[in-house]
C-alpha cells in the first residue's frame, strides 16, 4: 500500500496543475487574440461583415411584382425575416442548433459533447447556425479538409460568430444564414430554393416543404429531392421528428405530414429559367448600356448584373406575357403542320445550295469546328456524318441520329414567330415573345430582327393622305398607277386580287388594295410618307421610293408597334418602354425612366385612322378576328404579306393594347407555297386572337372593351362608309378566293 503524499508534495503538484491550467488558458487566450488579429489567416473586419461578397442574383421583376427570371453566377436572391415562413425557422433550429436563441454564437455545451460522442465512435456537428453563417460568408474555399487547417478555421469561425452575435439580432443572423446557404440544383438561399423545388415563395413554405429544404443541409447530393427522393423523404421525416422533440410541432401534425409525398414542383435554375427569356436577354444588354452611358457605378466599379443583386423593375405584365407565350405555342403547332403539308411531294431545297451552305456556316457547330482548326473539307465531312443530335420540335426536344447538314435543312423549314404588345397610352411594353424557343434559337425577332413589313406599311401612306384632306369615303378608280421614280425606272405596282370599279379609301385599306395605296403615294409623295414614318418612331432605313407605300422596307416589331401606337394614342408617339427603374440590392434607385413623347400627327387624323383600321376587321382582310375567333370588341388592325409569302404580319390597335405579330422562316428564300396559308391573316392574326381571348378572360387586367375616344371637337369628314358592312362567312370566303387570299 503506497504512502499518502505529504502536504508539501500535494501543494507542489497542485501548484504545477494550476500553473499548467492557467498557462493553458493564457496560451488559448493569446491564440484566440492572434486569430482575431489575423495572424493565422485574414479575419474580416466588421465593415466587411456588414457588406459580405455574396454573388447575389439580379432579379427581373414584372410590373405586378413577380420575378420573371434572374441573372446569376450563383442563383441567390435575398429576403427579409418577415418573408420567411416560421416553419423554416423552426425546422432549422430544431435540426441544426436547438439552443440557438440562448447561446452567444458558440454553444460550449454542444462543443464539449462532441468529444464524448467521438469516444463512442459517433459524429455530431458542433457548429452553431452563427458559426455556419460565418463559414458560408467568409470562407470561399469552404470547409477545410486538412485537420490542422480545419482546427484553425474552426476558431476563426468562433471569432467571427462572436462578432456577428454582438452586432446583429438573432432574427438578422438566421435570415443571413438562410440567404446564403446552398440548397443544391443551382439554388442559393431560401428564396431561390423555394422557387426551384416547390415553385413558391419562402413565406408560403409548409412544414413538410420546409423540412425537405432544411434536410438538404445534411448532404446536398445525398438528400437531394431530385437525385435521391427516397432519402430526401426519410430525412424530411427525421427533421419533422426533431421539431416534435423540440416542441415546435405537435405529434398529430407530424403523423399527418409524414405520410405525404414530397410533392415537388421542380423548376431547374438556369439563366433561361422563367418566362420571357428573349425579353430578359434584350433587357440585360439594355441595362448594361444604361449603366455605362450614365456612369452609374458602385463606388467607381461597374455593376455586375450576375453578382450584384440588382432589382430591374420592368413594364412586362406577368399574366399577359404568359398568355402571349401560350398563344404562340398553341397556334404555331398548327401552322407548322400547314407549312409542312404545303411542301408535301415537292423539293423545297431545289436550287437552294447557297442558302444551305450559308446556314451551315452560321451554325454553332461550324464555328466550333473552325476554332478547332478544321479545314472546310473536314467540316463538310463532319456535317455529312450521322451523329446524335437534340432537335427542337413542337412536341418537345427529340434526341436522334442524323447528319448535321440535315439538321440545317430541317431548321430552314421551321417557322419562326415573334410578338410584342404595348399600352399605347404609356408606351409600356406588356408582353415580348422574341422567338419560338430560346434554348435552340437565341436570335430576338422583336427588336434585333427586322423583316419586310408588307401591307402593314399602307396605313402610313393613308395617314399622310388623311392629314392632307382626303376622306375615308372618297372614291378612287381601282386601276393600275404608274409613278415616276427619279434616278430609276417608273414604278407600277402589281396586284394579285383587285376589287373592280371605283372604291372608297376605307374599303381599299380594308382589302389592302395595292393600286389605291400607289395612287395615294403619287398624290402625297414618298418624301412626305418617309417623314411621317420617321415621326412615328421607325428608325430603320427607309428609302425615298414609291414602293414603300406597299411595305418594301424592313422594320422590327418593336418599331412597328410603337408606330401603330400613334393611331391609338391620339396622334402622339410615345417611346416604347420596358424598364421603369433599376435598384441596387438595398433598394436605392439607380435609374428611373422618363417617357419620351412627341406629336406625330393631329388627333383628328389619328382618330380617322382608328376607324379605317377597324374597317379592316369588320369587313376586310382581318375579318377572321371577329368572324372566326369571336373577338368582337373595338379593335383595328392590318394584315401584311410580303412577296412569295415569306413574311406574315398582323398589327392590331385598341384603346389599351397595341400589338404586332410576325411569322416566317429564318431565311426568306423558304416560304409558304400559297397566299391562303402564308398571308398574315392566317400566319399571324390567330396568335393575336389567342392572346386577346386570354387577356379579356382575366378581369383583373382591366383591359377596356370600349371604343376609341373621338376628338372633343369631333371630325370634319364622313366616316361611316363601308365601315361595318361585314359580309357573311360564305361571302367573305368567296371574296377571299377572288382576291387570292
Amino acid at each position: 500500500m503506497s504512502k499518502p503524499l505529504s502536504p508539501e508534495l500535494t501543494r507542489k503538484y497542485n501548484l504545477r496543475l494550476w500553473k499548467l491550467l492557467i498557462g493553458g488558458l493564457v496560451f488559448f487566450a493569446l491564440f484566440i487574440v492572434c486569430i482575431g488579429f489575423g495572424l493565422f489567416g485574414e479575419i474580416p473586419s466588421f465593415r466587411i461583415i456588414e457588406n459580405p461578397k455574396s454573388n447575389e442574383a439580379t432579379e427581373v421583376i414584372s410590373e405586378d411584382g413577380k420575378v420573371l427570371g434572374t441573372y446569376f453566377v450563383k442563383n441567390r436572391s435575398n429576403v427579409g425575416y418577415a418573408q420567411i415562413s416560421p416553419n423554416v425557422i423552426n425546422a432549422l433550429i430544431a435540426t441544426e442548433d436547438i439552443r440557438y436563441l440562448s447561446h452567444s454564437g458558440i454553444d460550449f455545451k454542444r462543443t464539449f459533447t462532441i468529444f464524448a460522442y467521438a469516444l463512442m465512435g459517433k459524429k455530431q456537428g458542433g457548429s452553431t447556425i452563427t458559426q455556419q453563417l460565418a463559414l458560408n460568408l467568409f470562407s470561399e474555399e469552404g470547409r477545410q479538409k486538412n485537420y490542422l487547417k480545419r482546427i484553425i478555421q474552426k476558431f476563426q469561425e468562433w471569432v467571427i460568430a462572436v462578432k456577428l452575435e454582438r452586432n446583429y439580432t438573432k432574427e438578422e443572423i438566421i435570415t443571413m444564414y438562410l440567404n446564403t446557404v446552398d440548397f443544391g440544383n443551382q439554388s442559393y438561399g431560401i428564396k431561390s430554393a423555394a422557387r426551384v423545388y416547390f415553385n413558391t415563395t419562402p413565406d408560403k413554405l409548409s412544414v413538410p416543404q420546409a423540412a425537405v429544404l432544411v434536410g438538404i443541409q445534411r448532404g446536398i447530393t445525398r438528400y437531394s429531392p431530385t437525385r435521391n427522393p427516397e432519402r430526401a423523404l426519410t430525412r424530411r421525416n427525421t427533421v419533422m421528428a426533431l421539431m416534435v422533440k423540440a416542441n415546435l410541432l405537435t405529434k398529430q401534425e407530424f403523423d399527418e405530414a409524414k405520410e405525404k409525398p414530397l410533392n415537388l414542383h421542380f423548376n431547374a435554375a438556369t439563366s433561361n429559367d422563367g418566362i420571357a427569356p428573349y425579353f430578359r436577354a434584350a433587357l440585360k444588354s439594355e441595362v448594361r448600356k444604361i449603366l455605362e452611358e450614365r456612369s452609374i457605378t458602385k463606388n467607381g466599379i461597374p455593376y455586375d448584373l450576375d453578382r450584384d443583386g440588382l432589382k430591374i423593375i420592368t413594364t412586362i405584365n406577368y399574366d399577359m406575357q404568359v398568355y402571349a407565350e401560350e398563344a404562340q405555342r398553341e397556334y404555331m403547332k398548327i401552322l407548322q403542320k400547314q407549312f409542312s403539308r404545303s411542301w408535301k411531294g415537292r423539293n423545297p431545297f431545289k436550287g437552294m445550295e447557297l442558302q444551305i451552305d450559308k446556314g451551315m456556316r452560321m451554325s454553332d457547330r461550324y464555328k466550333s469546328l473552325k476554332l478547332e482548326g478544321k479545314t472546310d473539307e473536314e467540316i463538310k465531312a463532319d456535317f455529312n456524318t450521322p451523329t446524335t443530335l437534340s432537335i427542337f420540335s413542337w412536341k418537345g426536344n427529340i434526341d436522334t441520329i442524323m447528319k448535321p447538314i440535315d439538321s440545317v435543312k430541317y431548321y430552314k423549314l421551321l417557322l419562326r414567330n415573334a410578338m410584342m404588345a404595348m399600352d399605347p397610352k404609356t408606351g409600356f411594353i406588356k408582353a415580348w415573345v422574341g422567338g419560338i424557343n430560346f434554348e435552340h434559337f437565341k436570335y430576338d425577332q422583336v427588336k434585333t430582327g427586322t423583316r419586310q413589313v408588307g401591307s402593314t406599311a399602307k396605313p402610313f401612306t393613308y395617314a399622310v393622305a388623311i392629314e392632307n384632306g382626303y376622306s375615308p369615303c372618297q372614291t378612287v378608280p381601282n386601276v393600275p398607277v404608274t409613278i415616276s421614280n427619279p434616278g430609276s425606272e417608273d414604278w407600277t405596282p402589281k396586284s394579285s386580287g383587285t376589287l373592280p370599279g371605283s372604291i372608297t379609301l376605307q374599303k381599299a385599306l380594308a382589302y389592302s388594295q395595292n393600286y389605291i395605296a400607289a395612287y395615294l403615294m403619287k398624290e402625297v409623295g414618298a418624301t412626305a410618307v418617309v417623314n411621317e414614318i420617321k415621326k412615328m418612331g421607325i428608325t430603320s432605313e427607309i428609302p425615298v421610293v414609291p414602293s414603300i407605300s406597299l411595305g418594301s422596307f424592313d422594320a422590327s416589331i418593336f418599331e412597328m408597334v410603337g408606330a401603330y401606337g400613334v393611331f391609338a394614342n391620339k396622334g402622339a408617339w410615345i417611346q416604347p418602354t420596358y424598364i421603369t427603374r433599376i435598384e441596387d440590392k438595398n433598394g436605392v434607385v439607380l435609374y428611373d425612366s422618363k417617357p419620351i413623347v412627341k406629336l406625330a400627327m393631329n388627333e383628328e387624323s389619328a382618330y380617322i385612322m382608328t376607324r379605317m383600321l377597324r374597317g379592316v376587321i369588320t369587313g376586310g382582310t382581318g375579318w377572321r378576328l371577329s368572324g372566326k375567333y369571336g373577338i368582337n370588341t373595338p379593335i383595328g388592325g392590318k394584315t401584311g404579306t410580303t412577296q412569295n409569302n415569306s413574311d406574315g404580319w398582323f398589327m392590331a390597335i385598341s384603346p389599351d393594347i397595341v400589338a404586332g405579330v410576325w411569322t416566317g422562316c429564318e431565311d426568306r428564300a423558304f416560304h409558304f407555297t400559297s397566299t391562303r396559308d402564308g398571308e398574315g391573316a392566317n400566319s399571324a392574326l390567330p396568335i393575336f386572337a389567342g392572346f386577346m381571348k386570354r387577356v379579356y378572360a382575366n378581369a383583373s387586367l382591366k383591359i377596356s372593351r370600349a371604343d376609341f375616344e373621338p376628338p372633343k371637337n369631333g371630325v370634319n369628314v364622313e366616316l361611316n362608309c363601308d365601315l361595318y358592312t361585314k359580309p357573311s362567312d360564305q361571302e367573305q370566303t368567296e371574296l377571299d378566293k377572288k382576291l387570292g387570299f
